[in-house]
């Protein structure tokens, strides 16, 4: 639950310049729906602390292909789970979908990543384990961005 606007909530997630500034990466260009985005991993700008953790992994290199975006409701992408950029461009990714909605309280937010039944047993709990406590970072990432937006 984000004390925020819903617009504001949607730009830190839809606009690619924004989005890398809270998550911690820097984006080669807007996100457009059917488009694959290169971006390499940056420290992010609104946490001291969880930049220092994103550290060792900084010029790490992904791509983002962009599945769907419903404004102000719904952008989802696709992407090799923990950055894996050298699994190779034919291995399987995962499906990240932002949801968001107008409640009183202010914006909801869900993330929900899936797809993971498709990376290979080998790396599979590993990248479940590290992408779901990358995700609950995020989100208090993204709370602190849209609370200075």
């Amino acid at each position: 639950m984000l004390k925020a606007p819903r617009s504001t909530v949607w730009r830190a997630i839809s606009d690619a310049q924004a989005f890398g500034a809270w998550f911690g990466m820097k984006l080669d260009g807007p996100f457009v729906t059917g488009r694959a985005i290169e971006g390499t991993i940056a420290m992010t700008q609104v946490d001291p602390e969880v930049a220092r953790l994103q550290e060792p992994h900084v010029g790490l290199r992904c791509v983002l292909l962009i599945e769907r975006i419903e404004p102000e409701r719904l952008f989802a992408f696709r992407w090799h789970p923990g950055a894996d950029a050298a699994a190779g461009p034919d291995a399987p990714t995962t499906l990240v979908t932002f949801r968001i909605e107008e409640v009183p309280e202010g914006t909801r937010v869900s993330i929900i990543e899936s797809g993971f039944d498709q990376i290979p047993l080998d790396r599979r709990a590993r990248v479940f384990a590290e992408n779901s406590g990358g995700w609950d970072a995020q989100l208090t990432l993204i709370a602190r961005y849209v609370d200075v937006a």
